[in-house]
């Protein structure tokens, strides 16, 4: 291979990959997510939350929607809006979808772009709060 065009086939896999890349939610969630809290949602460490039978709670409860989206990992995200919706959406599915309420409404990309700004800064006291609420839900009808 010419050493001049090693470079160019690089950077033309890479756009090739970034493009397929985010294709899908799962995807995203693979490459944008993955690294923290794991391929099954669980949480690499005991500082990451678990999403297992948990986030669909979170939508439950007033300001919980707007907490998943301004959460500095998920607002501050390179995905645009239209891809956090549907990420997002697919997680709440895939990690928890007996705790999603009745007649749950997915997120929009309106919905996003609206609640995207500002990350919330201080997190864990906006989810202690959250925690607390949801602590007195009900379970979740079958």
């Amino acid at each position: 291979m010419n050493a001049a065009r090693g470079p160019l086939i690089v950077c033309a896999m890479a756009l090739a990959i970034a493009s397929v890349a985010g294709a899908d939610p799962r995807t995203d969630y693979i490459l944008n997510c993955q690294g923290c809290h794991a391929a099954d949602g669980s949480g690499a460490t005991a500082a990451v939350p678990d999403f297992r039978d948990q986030l669909g709670k979170f939508v439950r409860v007033p300001g919980g929607r707007e907490y998943l989206v301004r959460v500095p990992g998920t607002s501050q995200s390179e995905l645009n809006d239209a891809r956090l919706a549907a990420m997002l959406n697919w997680m709440l599915r895939e990690f928890s979808p007996a705790e999603l309420p009745l007649g749950f409404a997915p997120y929009t990309e309106a919905e996003i772009a609206r609640m995207r700004r500002p990350p919330f800064t201080d997190v864990a006291a906006v989810r202690r709060r959250l925690i607390a609420e949801i602590s007195l839900l009900p379970p979740a009808a079958p």
